[in-house]
């Protein structure tokens, strides 16, 4: 099915639709992530972390992380 919507809309093998919404929901994790690694960066430069301070930055960096590790860019089926 992908394929041969791919064809009719003469993509090479290279190129994807996706949606607005898709696209910018993807940009607005990048934009999370980006924001969460640049406090940690800043945090870590102070002379002394503590235990409890590494791991809110980690929780901090995963949990921005996870929606784009768990985001899919394979071809939705639609009806």
């Amino acid at each position: 099915m992908s394929r041969q919507r791919a064809s009719e809309l003469a993509l090479s093998e290279n190129e994807l639709v996706m949606t607005r919404d898709e696209l910018d929901a993807l940009k607005d994790q990048m934009y999370v992530l980006h924001c969460a690694l640049n406090d940690v960066q800043t945090d870590l430069a102070s002379p002394r972390q503590t235990k409890e301070t590494l791991l809110e930055m980690l929780g901090w960096l995963i949990q921005a992380a996870e929606p784009i590790a768990a985001a899919s860019l394979t071809p939705a089926i639609r009806s």
